[in-house]
């Protein structure tokens, strides 16, 4: 039996190279995960494991539920917690850090692309500050469902690679069954991390993070002779790019921090975060967040003041002389606006199946917005249905049924079909690359309670199989989910979400 561990043990093995564990010991702290109790596999990613040359099977088998909960360190882990600050709701704390997340290693995918493993929930480190380093079930959940759906929905973010449970119950409100997520990441490299450096005056640790960031995220940037500027410029513009994606499929992160702005321009920790039902840009979700900082509508405004935390950390690295350093920095971040509206814009033109740019395009999509704003029609819904308006006009009076005022949808059809007018598009073809803008599933805020409700208080798992394999296909039809993709009942509205930690 224990020939046979060791010979499954060494088929699932990781091909690490850790480039990061290898920048000075200031950049993180060497700790080992903590062991459970009893941990069981309540899902793989068979797809993303195939992709870092993994077996799934194996990695389903309990001697992978080990591995995946941390009890069985693979050959070439190097495991770590990393250093790093941030701005949370606009205050500074010095020192944050992975307080119960603790990364395995970097692993090259079979399509060339690195990418960390990290263990969420594996225990104390020594930037916990008091926490118990754990995870409860709900969070892993809730994190797996809708980073995997973020990924099928196109939108940059880590990925979730298995779920297990620890057999053992953490403290929150209540006790509540433990678990493990491990995420998969471009890196967990944030704003936040050069925070930490530019607060202790460590130029040398931000020269090398920099250099470091650039050569793994925006390689072909390298050689300008300035690292930190060129850096600068490629996050500005990928989080121009993210935002205007979370706004296309109506996504809330519910707490940019700066320490949950990741340098990659993906999407990461997913705490709080919802998706609008109803069309409202000052909807909040998160519990926490009583003055409506991190609105829907407000997550450009915020992610330009993350960035403009970054733009201070780098300043020593951008130029010699201040005032230098200064002008570089804000020419940047003066770009940061309109970025995010040419990315929105592109954004928006696509779901409205608009195929050759026009001046007025951002004008006929917010006089859109505008309109479902104020007649709370639900926000994927309608631009699902819109698909088939654009196919046959006479699916137009379905849509106007669901305004408070459908003369609001009727005059604004008008507009629209004077410009659809203007290209040269067939109207099944157009139809047909609206749905690929427009998705007919998203992660609906009360299938996830639903999923986690049913898995923590019942140990039913099936809930959660099934949206998460309807997700994997948001784009497509589905009559036999078709229930997944209705909106809440009044009584089953999510009005609050939590962080989980």
């Amino acid at each position: 039996m224990k020939a046979r561990h060791l010979l499954v043990m060494a088929a699932m093995a990781f091909t690490f190279d850790n480039t990061y564990a290898r920048l000075p010991d200031r950049f993180h702290a060497r700790v080992a995960p903590t062991k459970v109790r009893e941990p069981r596999l309540v899902k793989v990613n068979r797809a993303l494991a195939s992709m870092l040359g993994l077996d799934p099977a194996e990695l389903e088998s309990p001697e992978g539920a080990q591995l995946l909960a941390g009890n069985v360190l693979p050959e070439g882990a190097e495991p770590i917690a990393l250093a790093y600050a941030g701005h949370q709701f606009g205050s500074f704390v010095r020192q944050l850090g992975d307080g119960r997340a603790i990364l395995l290693g970097e692993v090259v995918g079979t399509d060339g692309k690195r990418r960390d493993v990290q263990l969420k929930g594996a225990g104390r480190t020594p930037f916990s500050r008091g926490g118990d380093g754990r995870a409860a079930l709900g969070p892993v959940l809730r994190e797996y469902v809708v980073s995997e759906a973020m990924a099928a929905l196109g939108v940059p973010t880590t990925r979730a690679l298995a779920a297990v449970t620890t057999g053992e119950v953490v403290a929150r409100e209540e006790m509540l069954p433990g678990a493990v997520l491990t995420r998969v990441a471009a890196s967990h490299i944030r704003v936040g991390t050069f925070e930490f450096f530019a607060a202790r005056d460590d130029r040398e640790a931000l020269a090398t993070l920099a250099t470091y960031a650039l050569a793994r995220h925006y390689p072909d940037a390298t050689g300008t002779g300035n690292d930190a500027l060129a850096l600068l410029e490629r996050v500005i513009e990928a989080q121009a790019r993210l935002v205007a994606r979370w706004l296309g499929v109506g996504f809330v992160h519910g707490v940019m921090n700066t320490d949950n702005t990741s340098i990659s321009g993906e999407t990461i920790d997913y705490g709080p975060c919802a998706f609008l039902d109803e069309y409202d840009p000052r909807k909040k979700f998160s519990s926490i967040d009583h003055g409506g900082r991190y609105a829907f509508a407000n997550q450009p405004r915020i992610a330009q003041w993350n960035l403009a935390r970054l733009a201070e950390a780098l300043l020593p690295l951008l130029a010699d002389e201040e005032d230098e350093a200064v002008r570089l920095a804000t020419d940047l971040l003066n770009r940061f606006p309109s970025l995010l509206e040419a990315a929105h814009t592109s954004v928006l033109r696509s779901k409205l199946g608009l195929v050759h740019e026009e001046a007025d395009d951002l004008a006929l999509a917010s006089d859109l917005l505008e309109r479902l704003a104020a007649n709370q029609v639900d926000y994927t819904l309608f631009f699902r249905r819109l698909c088939a308006s654009a196919a046959d006009p006479a699916a137009d009076e379905a849509i106007a049924s669901s305004f408070a005022e459908p003369g609001a949808f009727r005059d604004w059809a008008e507009s629209w079909r004077r410009r659809l007018a203007g290209e040269d598009v067939a109207p099944e073809a157009r139809a047909r690359a609206m749905r690929l803008a427009n998705p007919a599933f998203i992660p609906r805020n009360h299938r996830i309670e639903e999923v986690i409700e049913a898995a923590v208080r019942r140990a039913d798992f099936e809930p959660f199989e099934t949206l998460t394999r309807v997700l994997e296909r948001p784009y497509d039809d589905q009559p036999d989910f078709a229930y997944l993709a209705e909106p809440p009942l009044p009584e089953e509205r999510v009005r609050h979400t939590f962080c989980g930690t």
